[in-house]
Order: structure tokens, then sequence, then C-alpha cells
């Protein structure tokens, strides 16, 4: 199994950087997604998932907490960054998945919660775009569900050009949607995926997990990984699945598997 953790070391990223030409034109030179890069340089993201389980906006949360935790602190600030954040509901995304629960949210969300419940809409993406216009907000969430003809890709650009300008990350949850067009710079597709067992209590629930396709990217080839969240987002690959995406077989992908980090950890002590 390919595990990358963010507390691993690696160059730092900057939210202004553009990829090369010849990234552009070579997708196998294009840097392959890993946590810490969750909006990291991308603040317009889709996350398509089902509302009976709630993976969505559980991912979304996961999303904008890495960004947080790898954001770059401000060096004259005297204070940690404690800016409230945005979370908006239509109301069919309402009626489906629920208001927010604040005692269950991450402690350190709990108290700077501004939810909006949108009767439309219409009135969603409004209140998003507003949302998205102050800087005072470390980031904000949406849900809306299906596809609703004001979510066309006119509004989809408005949004990201309103994140990108403001520097205001957007993880908008789409339940229930149909893949349509998007501006959106990270599009997923997610769902629930089992835990692993507890270590020390067998009753215990497991770590949060997801399965999570990037099936479009602008600076990532797509991919798909288990993700978990306790505390820390970590990406998992298994054998197969990077098998499957690079037209190897099993027993390459899992000599791959043995080499590739080795292969990376010496070409980071040669550039340094």
């Amino acid at each position: 199994m390919l595990t990358f953790s963010p507390r691993a070391s690696r160059a730092p990223q900057t939210e202004t950087s553009l990829p090369s030409a010849a990234e552009v034109a070579s997708p196998t030179r294009v840097a392959e997604w890993h946590p810490g890069l969750a909006v990291a340089g991308t603040v317009h993201v889709e996350i398509f998932a089902s509302p009976d389980d709630a993976a969505g906006a559980a991912l979304a949360l996961s999303f904008a907490l890495d960004h947080v935790r790898t954001a770059r602190a401000d060096p004259l600030a005297d204070a940690p960054d404690e800016r409230a954040w945005l979370w908006v509901q239509d109301r069919e995304a309402l009626r489906r998945t629920g208001r927010p629960y604040r005692p269950g949210l991450p402690r350190s969300l709990r108290h700077r919660l501004v939810h909006v419940a949108a009767r439309t809409p219409q009135d969603a993406l409004f209140a998003l775009e507003e949302g998205l216009r102050c800087r005072e907000l470390a980031f904000v969430i949406g849900e809306i569900s299906g596809n609703p003809r004001a979510l066309d890709l006119t509004a989809s650009r408005r949004l990201g050009l309103a994140a990108e300008k403001h520097a205001v990350p957007l993880l908008l949850v789409r339940l229930s949607a149909q893949r349509d067009l998007s501006s959106a710079r990270q599009r997923w597709s997610v769902q629930a995926a089992p835990s692993p067992a507890p270590r020390w209590n067998p009753a215990a629930p497991g770590t949060v997990s997801w399965r999570a396709e990037l099936f479009r990217a602008r600076r990532h080839p797509p991919g798909t990984w288990i993700l978990r969240d306790d505390g820390v987002l970590v990406a998992e690959r298994s054998a197969a699945t990077v098998a499957s995406e690079a037209g190897m077989t099993p027993r390459l992908a899992r000599s791959a598997q043995v080499y590739l980090p080795q292969f990376r950890a010496s070409r980071e002590r040669g550039g340094q």
C-alpha cells in the first residue's frame, strides 16, 4: 500500500504558482496529487457524493482542514488564524442531509461556523459568492442538490473568479448530481470506504475513510485513493489501483510500490 502523509518533507508550494508549458504538454510531468495539495493553489473544488452517508461534506471539511494545516502562517500575525468559515445549503440539500451538528464538528471549527440555509439554489449561489468576496472567512463550503439550472457554467465561473480574486477556498458538494460542465479546478467523486480495524479496541469506531476519485484537475493527473483522516489527512493507493491506472501488471506495480519511494527520496536529496 502506497501511503502519503503531509508530515513528510516536501518542497514548499505557493498558491500563485502556475503549471509550466512543459507540464501542460506532458501529463506525465504533472505532479501527482497528495495530501497537503488538497486546496493549495486550487481555490475551487467540486465533490460529487451521495446524500445518504455524508461522505461529501465530511471530505470537504477534511480538505479544508488540510488546507488550514499546510497554509503558510502570516509572519506578522500576533495570533493564530481564528477566522470564521461559511457553510451554505439549499433547501433540498438541507432536507436530505440535515443541518451541521456543531458538537460533531472538529473542535477547532465549532465556534467559528456561520451557517446559511438558502431557500433556492439561486439564493445558495448568491450566498456562496458573497461569502467568497469576504477575506475574513477562512474557507467556504456549499451543498447543492442535483443539477439546478442556476448552477450553469457561467455561475460556476463566477464562483471560481470570486474565490481566486479574494483567495478564499470554495469546496462545493454536489449531491446526487450529474457531472456537468464546470470551471472547478479539481473535481472529485467520493463515497464512504471501510475503516481499518482499531488497534486497541475492536469495538471502537474506526478512522473515517473515503474512496475518492479525482477525475478532473488542472495540475494533477486523474487517480483514485483511499483517504483517511484521524487528525491528519492520509492517502493510500493499492498496487492494483496503481497497475490499473498506469497500465502495469500487478507484479510490476508491487515492485514500483517498493522502489518508487526510495527513488523519490534520493531525488529530493539530490535537489537540495
